[in-house]
């Protein structure tokens, strides 16, 4: 009887390259396999500074854009509640004060100063809270541009005219206040 001839294990090939990390492999953009790659990270780098290039005028123009409707927001109110103020007025003299008023809630609930928006009311009639006349008013808010300074306020127009109008009627079938 012949001896049993021993097997041999079978040989791994192990590549030279799959041991290297990638950034040290060999290859057109790298010739020398010893020195890290250069240009590693820099994508992470370029993405970055390009986000926050692209991001910063886009929040800017988010946080314009909500300012300005809410001076619309604020100037449509000013002027709906002051027409009702006024031809509920008692009388034609404490109307245009209470028209102001509420006209300058209307402003705070936006986050405005009264001081910054402006009222104007005009009437069909004389005496003006004459039964079936229409009182006309106009509200002016200058919406400023967030986050520039004051000192260049006084340089540049840097804000915004947002303007709305309403026209409320007086009761017909109330008396005549005058």
């Amino acid at each position: 009887m012949s001896a049993p001839t021993p097997r041999c294990a079978p040989r791994r090939l192990i590549s030279r390259t799959a041991a290297r990390p990638a950034d040290e492999a060999a290859g057109p953009e790298n010739p020398d396999p010893g020195t890290p790659d250069p240009e590693a990270g820099s994508a992470l780098v370029e993405f970055l500074g390009t986000a926050v290039l692209l991001l910063v005028p886009l929040v800017y123009l988010v946080l314009t854009v909500a300012q300005v409707q809410a001076g619309a927001f604020a100037v449509e109110g000013a002027a709906r509640e002051a027409g009702r103020a006024m031809v509920t007025a008692d009388s034609a003299e404490a109307g245009p004060g209470r028209a102001r008023a509420a006209a300058g809630i209307a402003f705070e609930d936006q986050g405005f100063a009264v001081s910054d928006g402006s009222v104007t009311l005009e009437c069909s009639a004389d005496p003006c809270l004459t039964p079936g006349a229409t009182v006309g008013v106009r509200t002016r808010l200058a919406v400023p541009l967030p986050f520039v300074p004051d000192a260049l306020r006084g340089w540049l127009p840097l804000e915004i005219p947002v303007t709305a109008t309403h026209v409320a009627t007086v009761d017909e079938y109330g008396r005549a206040r005058s």
